[in-house]
């Protein structure tokens, strides 16, 4: 009987033993799926090149409305819409006959002048002459010949600047080309009255555009202006064309737009086929080359939150949060800005769940 007993506690120990060691695997099992391992990498500097499409506008690299400079009629149309013309080239001839009268008014008063002024010169040069014999001529008779001559020659120049004027005026009657070019707009018909005022004066007559040359314009948003230069040499294209177009960046404003806070940047476009036509929207595709290099990690590194824009660092096998600023983003990497250095070992796949001070199982 007392063997019996003995036996049985010895089961019931080994039994107990056994579920002691059960539940020790058990907690050693369930702290390992509390600790999984976390993924890490070395921060390292590298150099992100990125492309940047933005739409842009084409235009003329020279376009000029032509207005009439005095009231008038259209007398001779020389051209029509699409027209190629020359710099210096007739377009327009306007009438105006109150002009023409005006212009043989002065005509006549500048030839009247010449003529008195002529001859009241004369008169002084051989008065002067006598008077060289003692007791001719009196000193006065020659003054007030000297004054005539003077006055009438004062007269003659007013006549010259008013007949100057005129001629002027008669000039605005013929509209040329200010440069080469091509009329994309007309605005009047045979007969119509124009002006520098009134109805005449809504619409230019004609609108001239530089075509085989054109500009093309892009307004490049603040975060990537640091990135382009005067010479970076870009691609475009336009919906109604197959093809791929390059041009250069000849000119940037140098300062913001104060609504859109973009920089106006400009690339000339030598048109020698003229299939691209001012007015066309483009996309271009802006190459961002970082001067120097930046830290790069994978987008899954960085935490957005409502803590603000972090990483989670590994020191002592702890984590620490470290905040950061964002810059360019590729694919699946981004540049980050902080308090940070070389080789840092970070969390690959970040998130808010982790917090400061964590254990960090790699």
């Amino acid at each position: 009987m007392k063997s019996n007993i003995i036996k049985s506690s010895a089961l019931l120990f080994t039994a107990l033993v056994v579920l002691s060691g059960c539940e020790k695997k058990k907690e050693e099992t369930a702290k390992v799926e509390i600790e999984p391992k976390v993924e890490t990498f070395l921060l390292s500097k590298e150099k992100l090149t990125t492309e940047l499409r933005l739409p842009a506008e084409l235009t003329g690299f020279q376009q000029v409305d032509l207005y009439a400079k005095v009231s008038s009629f259209v007398k001779t149309l020389k051209v029509d819409i699409g027209t190629k013309v020359k710099k210096g080239q007739l377009l327009i001839v306007l009438e105006a006959p109150e002009i023409s009268s005006q212009l043989a008014a002065a005509e006549s008063r500048l030839k009247s002048m010449e003529a008195i002024y002529a001859t009241s010169k004369s008169t002084y040069n051989r008065l002067y002459e006598t008077s060289k014999v003692e007791g001719t001529i009196s000193k006065n008779d020659l003054e007030m010949a000297n004054g005539k001559k003077n006055s009438d020659y004062a007269q003659y120049q007013a006549a010259i600047a008013a007949h100057k004027e005129i001629s002027i005026m008669r000039g605005y009657l013929e509209i040329r080309a200010p440069f080469d070019g091509v009329v994309a707009a007309r605005n009047v018909n045979l007969g119509t009255f124009v002006g520098p005022a009134g109805k005449g004066s809504d619409l230019p007559l004609l609108t001239i555009q530089e075509q085989s040359k054109l500009r093309l314009a892009v307004s490049v948003p603040e975060l990537y202006t640091g990135y382009l230069h005067a010479g970076d040499e870009m691609s475009f294209n336009v919906k109604s064309l197959p093809e791929t177009f390059t041009a250069k960046i000849t000119r940037m404003s140098g300062a913001l737009d104060l609504k859109l806070r973009s920089e106006r940047v400009e690339m000339d476009v030598h048109n020698t086929k003229g299939n691209l036509l001012p007015g066309m929207v483009a996309e271009v595709l802006l190459p961002l080359n970082a001067k120097d290099s930046t830290y790069v990690v994978p987008k899954s590194a960085v935490v957005s939150s409502a803590e603000g824009i972090y990483v989670v660092k590994v020191v002592n096998k702890k984590a620490t949060r470290v905040d950061i600023k964002k810059g360019r983003e590729i694919e699946d990497k981004i540049e980050i800005f902080g308090d940070l250095n070389p080789q840092d070992k970070l969390v690959k796949i970040a998130s808010e769940e982790t917090k400061e001070g964590d254990i960090i199982n790699e």
